[in-house]
């Protein structure tokens, strides 16, 4: 198929089998909508210029409308497996020849960008409806254990007193936090290209907001060489997606250590358990090492993506816009694959509160509180008071004292040894170690304190709302598009 009289002969088998054949695969099976549109909102603009007449617009615009996946195939000698060729050949073959002008002052360059960022719009909105449901899963799991204690970690060690809902209340922090800075990226890169051309814009009077508007786009991109040569949008998307796929896998590994037989913190249902070949005992659950996996693929398709680009130049090239891009496509499938099962984990997770509440008795977790009532009851300066802490907590670990079975007189003969008295030492000890008291010793905005802890759900469910508020408004937009789009050009339309 010559193109454009520079090159006579069809692709080799080898470049079409490695390259060309699988990129028209992959084109056809994700971006041919796009493409279509691509197409109908040009036709449309040919219209408006007066370079064809509304019959024969009408006429191609059928045509582009019945083009499907089923409709088209990688053929080197026909279309150099090329699938904005394959589309020209589609409608070329159809019952009406196209016009003169058709494809006059195009390029295929800002085509195939236009239906990449289109493509990667829509897995990204995508994305963010998951994690809108994600987030909703969470806060209503949150709600259910704002008051079952459990201890609460630092650098590997029990170290206070908080709740599943506390631990989960700051994922859907995240994932609030995620989705806003999702939205702001979508914002960012909501700008159509078509219309660049090649790299330095076109010669006929296109109207570039007209199609910008054609395309569900809220603006159109205004530098020409931006449009073709720039995927930085490409990166932003993924380093957003790369950064909660990070946060996951964080929450994954404390459900991980908390659902081992070391903790027995919680427990998955049987459908969501695995079982050892050789050992009959074990209860595993891999699903969790499965979305900690998944996470790390979602990262290393960021990595990608920018590696890609780099040293690259800043102009149209198929290592960039192709050979690149393409990550993004696998990322967002893999973020999918992983929120659809977090979500699952979620909706099944059940928390063994007995074990956790025994957990707490196990350890002095009220260090610090006895300390603050060393320093705020009796007057012991707080360094000093810290001390007096861990010398009673250190003591009464080696006698074998549980934290519950506290013992007045070694936190007298503590205090002594500093020079001081706590007093009375009974009330002290027994109101810093009492683990529903040291849950509810927190009190500032933002703590494991129950109260609190209903207070940042609400507000996250506030915000989860007003976020999927915004997220509608631009699907909306990209909907009343594609209406606006599939409506056939009739026959009595002016230019």
């Amino acid at each position: 198929m010559a193109v454009t009289g520079r090159i006579d002969g069809t692709p080799s088998d080898v470049w079409n089998e490695e390259v060309l054949a699988p990129q028209f695969a992959h084109e056809a099976a994700h971006l041919l909508p796009h493409y279509v549109a691509v197409e109908r909102a040009l036709l449309r603009e040919y219209l408006r210029m007066g370079l064809v007449d509304a019959p024969g617009a009408a006429a191609l615009d059928a045509r582009l409308g019945s083009l499907d996946a089923d409709a088209i195939r990688a053929d080197p000698r026909r279309n150099m497996s090329d699938i904005s060729f394959a589309l020209e050949h589609h409608v070329q073959s159809g019952p009406t020849p196209p016009f003169a002008a058709w494809h006059v002052d195009r390029s295929r360059n800002d085509a195939q960008v236009c239906a990449q960022l289109m493509a990667a719009r829509t897995d990204f909105a995508a994305v963010a409806a998951d994690l809108l449901d994600l987030g909703r899963a969470v806060t209503a799991l949150a709600a259910r254990h704002t008051t079952t204690p459990m201890p609460g970690y630092t650098h590997g060690q029990a170290a206070q007193i908080i709740t599943p809902g506390y631990h989960l209340a700051a994922l859907a922090a995240e994932t609030c936090g995620t989705l806003r800075r999702m939205l702001h990226t979508y914002d960012e890169t909501d700008a159509c290209p078509l219309g660049s051309g090649a790299m330095a814009g076109q010669e006929l009077p296109w109207d570039r907001d007209l199609l910008a508007a054609h395309l569900g786009f809220a603006r159109p991109q205004p530098h020409a060489l931006v449009g073709v040569a720039s995927r930085t949008w490409t990166s932003a998307m993924a380093s957003d997606l790369a950064g909660h796929a990070a946060v996951l896998s964080r929450f994954t590994t404390d459900l991980m250590t908390w659902g081992g037989s070391g903790f027995g913190f919680l427990d998955l249902p049987d459908d969501l358990a695995g079982i050892s070949a050789a050992m009959p005992q074990k209860r595993n659950f891999p699903v969790l090492e499965r979305i900690r996996g998944r996470c790390a693929q979602v990262v290393g398709r960021s990595a990608d993506l920018t590696a890609g680009q780099r040293n690259t130049p800043y102009s149209n090239t198929v290592e960039v816009s192709k050979e690149t891009g393409i990550h993004l496509h696998t990322q967002t499938t893999a973020m999918r694959s992983l929120l659809r099962l977090t979500h699952t984990v979620v909706g099944g997770l059940t928390y063994r509160t007995d074990r956790m509440r025994a957990a707490c008795a196990d350890d002095h977790l009220g260090g610090f509180t006895l300390a603050n009532r060393l320093t705020l009851d009796c007057g012991i300066p707080w360094r000093t008071a810290q001390i007096i802490a861990g010398r009673y907590v250190r003591r009464a670990v080696d006698q074998g004292l549980r934290a519950d079975r506290p013992d007045a007189d070694l936190l007298r003969a503590c205090a002594a040894e500093s020079g001081h008295a706590a007093e009375p030492a009974g009330t002290l000890l027994a109101e810093s170690f009492d683990i529903d008291r040291g849950l509810r010793a927190k009190r500032s905005a933002g703590s494991a304190h129950p109260d609190r802890v209903a207070e940042l759900l609400a507000d996250e469910e506030r915000e989860l709302g007003r976020l999927d508020t915004e997220w509608a408004r631009r699907a909306a937009r990209r909907t009343a598009a594609a209406r606006r789009l599939d409506t056939p050009v009739t026959v009595g339309e002016n230019a």
